[in-house]
Formats: C-alpha cells, structure tokens, sequence
C-alpha cells in the first residue's frame, strides 16, 4: 500500500502541472517511479524503460482529462492540432519501438540533458516573437517530428517544445497550453504503444506489466492526477504563473541532476 501512495504522490505532481502549465507530467515523475521502483527492489535491468513507459501512458490519462478542461474554456486550437500531430505522432512512435535497445545510462543521459534545456527555457521565460505566418506543412512535420522523438525518449508530451513554436506562429499563450495538452494525447498514444510492443517479451519484468507499462503503478497515478487536473486548470486561466513556472525550472533541474547521480 505504501508503494501505491508514493506513486500516487507522483499523480498529483502531474496532474497539477499538467493543468497549470499545459505539461504532460512525464518529466515530473520519471524519476519519481524510478525511485520507488528502485525501493522496490523491481527489475533492476529496466528500471528506466518502466518508468518512461509508464509515465508515457499516464499521460493519455492526465492530458484527456486537462484537454477536456481548458476546451471548454475555447483555449484549444484545433486547426493548429491538426497540423502538428502527424510529425509528433510518427516520431513519437519511432523513439519508443527501438527504446528497448537502447541502454539505460544512454536513456538516463538524454533523459537529463533535455529535462535540463527545457528548465533553462521555462526559467528564461522568453517569448518568441510572433510570426507573421504559419510555416508551411513540411517544416512542421519536420520539426514535430522532431519534437515527437525527444517527447518519446522523455516520456513527456512536448508541450515544452510545442508552445513556443505555436506562439512563435501567433497562438495566443493560454491557447498554446491547451492545445499542446491536446497534442500530448496522441503522443501517449503511440508512444505507449511502442512501449508494449519493445517491451513485450524483456526478460525481468515484474508481474502486472503490459510490455514496460507497470500497472500498479500507472493505476495510481492516474486516480491523483486526475483529481488536481481541475485545479491546475482554474489557476491557469486565473493567475499569473511566472513564479511557478521558475519553479518547475528549479524541480526539473533537480529531477536531472537525480537521474544522473543514479544511472551514470
């Protein structure tokens, strides 16, 4: 039980930001599974791959859930979501079918490495400038599908890439959240599904895992998410959220420097 709690804990720290900033949550409770895994005493030789899958799957949950709540305030663009999401989708899927064979110091490096840029990024808290037009549809599969590889070795949705490229594209801010929260649905998706299928016959797992996805540990994440995604969306559409959004830098940075110090 106090496994399930601990994971629970982890629920409530992404379903919050998920709400709040338009983030997934998968960068926030990588580590955080990992750990408790690592408590556990549960498949050592794929600590790392359990814990991108099943943060990866989490997300389909916490972003339907923050999806639904910000379009019902107008703050998704669809037209924008159905431009970004093939390239997102593709890359997504390609990162997580050959995640299996990649070692988990390798994972763990890029892991920390882009959790890092994206901190500096929020940290800096600058904004493109606008654009005067949309680029055209082979430089945003391009760069989606760019976008879709790094979220799949990360197990994040994207949103930290996707939102200052749709403001750059004259989204407004409020928007770019929810419709990056839109994005990370299809994201989860295929990268879950990658997941189950490189996973699906890894010597080690523990029981109740569907390829690397552990279930026990997905199922409480899930139910705590779900239950603060409300909140997180109330104060982003209420509040300024610079403060917290250097905050999340700072948690991002020390989630890296904790994944480091475990796998290198």
């Amino acid at each position: 039980m106090i496994w399930l709690l601990a994971y629970a804990v982890g629920g409530v720290t992404a379903g919050f930001l998920a709400g709040l900033l338009g983030v997934g949550g998968g960068m926030s409770i990588v580590p955080i599974i990992s750990a408790v895994l690592t408590a556990q005493k549960l498949a050592p030789d794929h600590v790392i791959h359990i814990s991108l899958a099943t943060a990866m799957c989490s997300i389909i949950f916490t972003s339907s859930a923050t999806a639904i709540q910000h379009n019902k305030r107008g703050a998704v663009d669809w037209a924008m979501f159905r431009r970004m999401a093939p390239g997102m989708v593709t890359g997504t899927l390609l990162a997580t079918l050959f995640s299996g064979y990649v070692p988990q110091r390798m994972l763990a490096v890029a892991f920390s490495v882009i959790v890092v840029a994206a901190g500096i990024q929020i940290l800096a808290g600058k904004k493109p400038a606008a654009g005067k037009a949309v680029p055209g549809t082979p430089v945003i599969f391009a760069y989606t599908l760019v976008v879709g590889i790094i979220a799949g070795l990360v197990s994040a949705g994207g949103a930290f890439l996707t939102m200052p490229f749709m403001v750059y594209c004259g989204v407004p801010l409020i928007a770019a959240i929810g419709t990056g929260v839109a994005l990370a649905i299809p994201i989860a998706i295929m990268g879950s599904i990658g997941y189950i299928v490189s996973g699906w016959n890894a010597p080690g797992l523990p029981p109740y895992t569907l390829g690397f996805i552990y279930l026990p540990a997905l199922a409480a994440i899930v139910c705590a998410s779900i239950a603060v995604v409300p909140l997180g969306v109330r104060l982003a559409h209420r509040l300024p959220v610079q403060t917290l959004r250097r905050a999340f830098a700072v948690l991002l940075f020390l989630l890296a420097a904790k994944m480091l110090y475990s796998y290198w």
